[in-house]
């Protein structure tokens, strides 16, 4: 007679890594990114046998970490990240700072040495909660199989509530084959912002009000708005507020309306003006990081302030904070909408004009030294491609292109590290497409971080990912070559060879298309919009000396 026969009336029992599973999956969660390592072997297993969950193995643990970012921050719902005691666990690093910076919820389970052998430098140990500590919003490791349950519970409501962001639960790989009754009482299921109510009617009311009385108030956007564009949108109307998107959250609010007037990017320029000008500026959902704030100098001192955020954080620009709404973020703009009286019509017309010819597209770079301008790339496969495309982004000069020429019009469809992590597009790129199957997914990234983890589009071919990769290939690092150029009139260490990325491409099962011509620029993006599903990869040369948008590396070096 087996253990369950003889306790009919208690929960069957099971492996702790087995109900580990189950309590993930009944969260919500239904990925799990990873290469697979011989300290989680029970997680895998059965994660395998769960129809509910997709194992997907990848071909670095960067890119497993990169995936479950990309993934929880496009629908909102934790994915999970797993990687093997230090080794696997140092090279997943890069993707738990990312989603920490980017405030994605995600749950990162790391195999660890046996308990015995804790503390003793064992093969491959490391001490995984101090190691995870800085860059996670809870680093924790078990010692207690009946402790595993109310570990991964804790974690699950620290990644959703509040900020969200990365929890590391370490498991020492003997205890997940013990045995458990305990009962797997998932959380409902629940993405992350909504363990806020909204705020009190009477601080909404008081909003509203200082928003109509304002001279010239502007909104910035960030991810906290995210599941809540319509009610961003009526709020902006009604109050008659220019708004800003956050740096690399320019789907929170679309590009074609009237009031958006910039995205708060590197080198902001000319469509920072109203913002300087602004006697209100209203952060909905955004930190002010170093690059949406313009260096901490955004708002200027001086201008009023609100903070509507579920973890409101220190400006550090000088704005004054004369309110704070510690909310859920969608809730309030909802309940804003509502009550808002329209005011009186602001002209925001120079304004948004000053936008518009900053993102207008340029006409054909002279380009002496051949290659295509990146300006005029992303134009062409913007103009193929429909307008709810997933479009992710790698850190690199050429990124600047794509903030800038990219208009933005859907939700859900930017996914781009602001922490500035490059290898980040392909795997974000092979989640976006694992997770919403049924839209277009364009990837784009630099030769620097294609040869990073390129070796992603294998995960995409192979698991059925459609999605297509667009390779600014310039031979160099972009953004540190410009820094260079700029400070010492001459490069170091920025070269990078001409490799056949689309011989690479081919390699890992992909179709790939080299691209050195308008022409055939032309040519392959009407061929990527009318191909089916798979994995594209186009191999595109582009000008060293177009650096940035309006500027050529050239005119800097002696």
């Amino acid at each position: 007679m087996s253990e369950d026969q003889l306790h009919p009336g208690l929960p069957p029992s099971r492996a702790v890594g087995a109900a580990a599973v189950e309590f993930l999956a009944g969260a919500g969660v239904r990925r799990f990114y990873t290469v697979p390592g011989e300290s989680f072997l029970p997680i895998l297993a059965a994660v395998a046998a769960d129809p509910r969950l997709t194992l997907v193995s990848t071909r670095h643990e960067s890119g497993a970490a990169f995936m479950a970012e990309a993934d929880a921050k496009l629908t909102g719902v934790p994915a999970v990240a797993m990687a093997t005691r230090g080794v696997g666990a140092a090279n997943l690093a890069i993707g738990v700072h990312t989603a920490f910076q980017d405030s994605t919820p995600m749950i990162v389970l790391l195999g660890q040495v046996e308990t015995d052998h804790l503390h003793k430098e064992a093969f491959q140990e490391v001490d995984l909660t101090a190691f995870f500590a800085p860059i996670a919003k809870w680093a924790v490791t078990a010692h207690r199989a009946d402790r595993v349950l109310d570990l991964l519970e804790r974690a699950w409501d620290r990644a959703v509530s509040g900020r969200p962001g990365p929890v590391v639960v370490a498991l020492p790989a003997d205890l997940l084959d013990e045995r458990t009754r305990q009962p797997v009482v998932p959380p409902a299921p629940a993405t992350s912002g909504e363990t806020l109510p909204p705020a009190a009617p009477d601080a909404v009311a008081r909003l509203s009000g200082r928003m109509l009385a304002a001279r010239s108030p502007v909104i910035i956007a960030g991810s906290g708005a995210r599941g809540a564009q319509e009610a961003l949108r009526t709020v902006a109307e009604r109050h008659s507020c220019g708004v800003y998107t956050g740096f690399r959250r320019q789907d929170v609010f679309p590009d074609d309306h009237p009031l958006l007037l910039g995205h708060l990017g590197l080198g902001g320029g000319p469509t920072t003006q109203a913002l300087r000008e602004a006697d209100l500026v209203v952060l909905v959902g955004s930190r002010l990081d170093e690059v949406t704030s313009q260096g901490y100098t955004l708002p200027a001192p001086g201008t009023d302030l609100v903070q509507l955020d579920s973890e409101p954080s220190t400006p550090g620009t000088g704005a004054v904070p004369v309110q704070r709404l510690r909310a859920d973020v969608p809730g309030t703009l909802r309940a804003l909408a509502e009550i808002a009286v329209t005011g009186g019509r602001r002209d925001w017309s120079v304004a948004r004009a000053r936008y518009l010819d900053a993102v207008a597209e340029p006409p054909a770079a002279d380009t002496p030294d051949g290659g295509l301008d990146p300006a005029r790339v992303v134009t062409a496969l913007r103009r193929a491609l429909p307008d709810d495309t997933v479009v992710t982004n790698d850190a690199g000069n050429f990124a600047a292109f794509v903030h800038r020429y990219w208009r933005f019009t859907h939700p859900h469809s930017q996914l781009g590290p602001v922490n500035g992590a490059m290898g980040y597009a392909v795997p974000a790129g092979v989640a976006a497409a694992l997770a919403e199957p049924g839209r277009s997914v364009l990837v784009t990234v630099g030769d620097g971080g294609f040869l990073m983890t390129g070796a992603e589009v294998e995960t995409a071919v192979r698991t059925g990912a459609g999605l297509t990769v667009a390779v600014f290939r310039n031979g160099l690092y972009g953004t540190i070559a410009m820094h260079q150029a700029r400070t010492y009139g001459a490069l170091a260490g920025v070269d990078i060879g001409p490799v056949d990325v689309a011989a690479v491409a081919r390699g890992l099962g992909a179709h790939a298309i080299t691209v050195t011509t308008e022409k055939e620029l032309h040519a392959a993006v009407e061929e990527v919009a009318a191909r089916g599903p798979g994995v594209t990869v186009l191999d595109i040369v582009t000008d060293p000396d177009l650096i940035a948008p309006g500027r050529r590396l050239s005119d800097d070096l002696t």
